[in-house]
Parts: structure tokens; C-alpha cells; sequence
């Protein structure tokens, strides 16, 4: 499936541009005064240079002075110099409580850094001085969308179009919403105008192509990934999308090619286990796994690349390997649960299999690539070995049994193993650290848990 979350992340993005298109004061007719117009489509460092210039002119009065400062501050920004336009957007609120213009683009900055409930408070304010500006209102419904309050960003976004009607970016923000809501229709619909204000905004179609893609509609969703690409070839996540349909639709090697595409625009963990998953879907195992692994080897974190490595060795009928890789899987998400069916089937067919037998001193991870020592000496004794299977097939177990009745009790197992595994990493070696006693401890506990 395509994930729609990083789609309006850059959807988030372009919409910060709006910031520079905040009505501006009246600016001399000079050639710098126009260029650090708000609204002014020059390159950031360019307005920077120019505002600059209006600001430090003794004929600039004070209010245009300070105005300068604001678009300023947003073209710092957009150069990456984030910091710096927030302690001039602070220092120009210092000079004015008043200036919304302000708050609006210290809200904007702080909601595209991540800082969702500073931006909040500065929005807020800005809208209580001044109720009747659009901008506020559609800037906070962003805070309110990337929080999970869609409801609120809808009824913004609504503000925001009663105020201004007919915004192509505000409308493509309210269609993210009502997606992320599950009314995919209602997202078309306020994608569709959107193209109609803007048709060559590649983000909107790449957005509209979820929406088509949840209703099962691949052709129109293809169909919007390729205007997305026409328009913008930049993008890796325009070349995903589109791999990700077409592998849908069974296409695999179109989808491949999209894959190669994005990834060489960008190497990404999800590009990699999408094109991986492809592979797999032909039965190319061995190029899944190397795709996997490169996956991982960016985000060793990946828990979706895991779960998939795992099926890849289990249809090379490599079931060991399979049973290690989705057990990592579960220890990064033990709610997931397609891992821990995967784990549970091939654990199932190792043991009719009678698979176990030849293996009984195996260690639960891959001793071939152990690096720490503890797991090296784990490796080389049968008993230690058996003791970390043993107590990664019970720990799972646990995880399992807790999860079905309590997500919080699932969780707080996951953390106090994650606890014992740093707690032995560290003491072995150490005088007095007894390794075995350590560990069958610890499956003791564990033990018990099942019980």
C-alpha cells in the first residue's frame, strides 16, 4: 500500500510557500522593494539580499521596516537558516504584540519544523488579532492535520475558503484531511477543484491517485502518478507511487522500473522494500533479499523490510532465517500483526518438519554475522545457545498472549527485554556477570508471564 502520511508531508512542504504570499504593505517601485514582496517568486537567497536592503534604508518607515523583517524572516527559512528567521520573527513580535503577519509565519515555520503545539499558540494569536485572514486559518488547519484532528483542520480549511474562496492549495489540504478521515470521495472532490485552480501542481495528482488507489480505481490512479511525474520528475515519491500501482495491478516489471527511478533519485528504506516486494512477487528471492538489505542497512529500524526479508527466506524455504527475521520484526512492533502470524505459521512448519531436531543449539539470531562478543560466545556454547532461543521463542510467546488482552502490558514486556539484552550486553565480561544464570533467569521470568 502506498502511504498517504508522506504524501502530505510534502504536501506540507509546498505549503509553506504560501508564507511569502501574505499581503504586503506598500513597497516603493525600486526593483529590492519588489523583490521583498511578500508575494515576490525570487529565489530566497535573492528576497534575503533584498530585504535586507529596504530594511537598513533610512527612508524605509517603520511599518514597512518591520514587514520587510517578516518576509525576510520567511525567506531565511526557506534557505534553511530556520533558526535565525525565528529569532527575527521573536524580535519583531517583541517590537509589535500586534503584527498577526508575524505569528501567522512564526506558526507556519514552527509547524514545518515539527513543533506542532508552538505553532498552535502562534496561530491562535494570530487569528484573535486578526479574525478575518484566511491564512491563519489554513495554516492551523495544517497544524490540526499533521496532529490527527481533521475534524478541526476541516472546520478551518472551511473558514479559511468562506474567507477566501476558491484556494487551490487550501482545497488540496481539506481533500489530505477528509482522506486521512477514510471519505476518499470527498478527497477527490476537493482535489478536483483544486486542479482545476492549479493544474500544474504535481502534488495534488499524486494525492488525488491515493485517493483513487483506495477505492480500488488503479487506472485513474495511475493515470494521476504519470501527470505527477510530467510535472515535476524530481520527486521519488511521484516514481513510488506509481511503482506501487502498478505492482498492484500486477505489473511488476513497470513497477520495478518506477522502483529504479525513485531510488536513483533518492535511496530510501521504503523504496528499496517496495521494489524488494516486487522481486518477491516474481519469485526473484535472492534480488528481494538484497533489496531488503540495502533497505536496512539505511534504517536498521525498518520493521516492514524484516517481516518482508522474512517471507523472502521463507519461499526460499529458508525457515530458520525466516523465523529470526520476523522475531525482529515483532521486537520492534509487538503489535504488528501480520509478523507475528508469520512468525507463529513458520514456527508451526520448522517444528512439523522436524527442523528444530538440527537445529537444537541454534541461537535465535544469526550467529554468522554476530559482532558483539557476548553473542559471539553465545554462539559458541550449545547450552548458551539453546538458553537465547529458548528465551526469544518464549519472550514472543509472552508478547503474544499479552497483546491479545493488554497493548500495554505487550509493551512494557517489549521494553523490559529490550532492558535485560543492554543489561547483559554491558555485564558480560565483567567480574562477577554470570551469563547463563543470567539468561535462564530471564526465561524463568518469562516463563512465568506464559503461564
Amino acid at each position: 500500500m502506498r502511504s498517504f502520511a508522506s504524501l502530505f508531508a510534502a504536501s506540507a512542504i509546498l505549503a509553506g510557500v504560501v508564507l511569502s504570499s501574505m499581503a504586503a504593505s506598500a513597497q516603493p517601485a525600486d526593483e529590492p522593494a519588489v523583490a521583498c514582496a511578500a508575494r515576490s517568486d525570487v529565489a530566497p537567497a535573492t528576497l534575503v539580499e533584498s530585504c535586507t536592503a529596504l530594511i537598513e534604508d533610512s527612508a524605509t518607515s517603520d511599518a514597512d521596516r518591520l514587514d520587510a523583517v517578516i518576509t525576510r524572516a520567511v525567506a531565511l527559512h526557506n534557505s534553511g537558516q530556520t533558526d535565525k528567521a525565528l529569532a527575527e520573527l521573536d524580535a519583531a513580535i517583541a517590537r509589535d504584540q500586534g503584527l498577526a503577519r508575524a505569528f501567522r509565519a512564526r506558526g507556519e515555520i514552527l509547524r514545518q519544523s515539527g513543533k506542532s503545539v508552538a505553532a498552535l499558540e502562534a496561530l491562535n494569536q494570530a487569528i484573535r488579532l486578526e479574525p478575518d485572514n484566511a491564512d491563519g486559518y489554513a495554516y492551523r488547519g495544517n497544524v490540526f492535520n499533521i496532529t490527527g484532528k481533521y475534524d478541526r483542520a476541516i472546520d478551518d480549511y472551511n473558514e479559511a475558503l468562506r474567507l477566501k474562496p476558491e484556494v487551490a492549495q487550501v482545497l488540496s489540504d481539506r481533500g489530505a484531511a477528509w482522506y486521512f478521515k477514510g471519505e476518499y470521495q470527498k478527497a477527490i472532490a476537493d482535489y478536483d477543484q483544486a486542479i482545476r485552480l492549479d493544474p500544474n501542481r504535481a502534488q495534488t495528482y499524486t494525492n488525488r491517485g491515493a485517493a483513487y488507489s483506495k477505492l480500488g480505481r488503479v487506472q485513474p490512479a495511475l493515470d494521476d502518478d504519470t501527470s505527477a511525474i510530467r510535472i515535476d520528475p524530481s520527486r521519488p515519491e511521484y516514481f513510488d507511487n506509481r511503482g506501487l500501482n502498478l505492482a498492484g495491478s500486477g505489473d511488476y516489471a513497470s513497477a520495478i522500473a518506477d522502483y529504479d527511478e525513485a531510488i536513483k533519485i533518492r535511496p530510501q528504506a521504503s523504496f528499496l522494500t517496495d521494489r524488494g516486494d516486487a522481486y518477491q512477487a516474481i519469485k526473484d528471492y535472492d534480488r528481494a533479499i538484497a533489496d531488503y538489505d540495502a533497505a536496512l542497512k539505511l534504517d536498521p529500524k525498518f520493521q516492514r523490510a524484516y517481516n518482508n526479508r522474512g517471507a523472502a527466506w521463507r519461499g526460499k524455504g529458508e525457515r530458520t532465517r525466516a523465523l529470526q527475521d520476523y522475531a525482529e520484526a515483532l521486537r520492534l512492533n509487538p503489535s504488528a500483526p501480520t509478523a507475528a502470524g508469520n512468525y507463529k505459521e513458520t514456527a508451526l512448519e520448522v517444528e512439523r518438519l522436524g527442523a528444530l531436531r538440527g537445529d537444537k543449539n541454534l541461537a535465535s539470531f544469526n550467529c554468522a554475522t554476530a559482532r558483539l562478543q557476548v553473542e559471539k560466545a553465545i554462539c559458541a556454547d550449545p547450552v548458551l545457545a539453546q538458553l537465547d532461543r529458548e528465551m526469544s521463542d518464549v519472550f514472543l510467546k509472552a508478547v503474544a498472549s499479552a497483546e491479545s488482552t493488554n497493548h500495554r502490558a505487550a509493551l512494557a514486556l517489549t521494553k523490559q527485554q529490550r532492558e535485560f539484552l543492554a543489561k547483559r550486553n554491558a555485564g558480560f565480561g565483567r567480574p562477577g556477570y554470570d551469563l547463563q544464570k543470567a539468561m535462564q533467569e530471564r526465561v524463568d521470568k518469562l516463563n512465568a508471564v506464559v503461564r
